[in-house]
């Protein structure tokens, strides 16, 4: 939905939208390490879209140093920030599971305690 001036779209710019799955970006600090990542590939801030989505911008020669960088563990490519979706659902999971059987373990301790009728 974003409109781009002729001058971006003819002169060899690349865009990218990186993304947070919380509202990372509300934090100044987080915000600006995202910042200082992204410019060691050569991504300028356009705007940032809310506190979960930010949009950057570079010309295409900014592909020249994308080797060098990915060998040093950077994805200049990289559209997600922070602990991804699946993560937490599987962190929850986990947690859920625990609680069942736990709580299926009380469940039969006090029955074993308790005298039969």
């Amino acid at each position: 939905m974003t409109t781009y001036a002729d001058d971006e779209l003819q002169n060899d710019w690349e865009f990218k939208i990186v993304r947070a799955y919380r509202a990372v970006f509300a934090k100044p600090e987080a915000f600006k390490k995202l910042l200082s990542e992204e410019e060691r590939a050569g991504w300028i801030l356009l705007e940032k879209l809310d506190d979960n989505r930010v949009r950057f911008k570079r010309r295409r020669s900014g592909q020249a140093n994308d080797a060098q960088l990915i060998s040093e563990g950077i994805d200049p490519y990289r559209t997600q920030y922070g602990t991804s979706q699946m993560v937490i659902v599987l962190v929850i999971a986990i947690i859920g599971i625990v609680f069942v059987f736990g709580f299926m373990a009380f469940i039969i301790f006090l029955n074993l305690r308790s005298p039969g009728y």
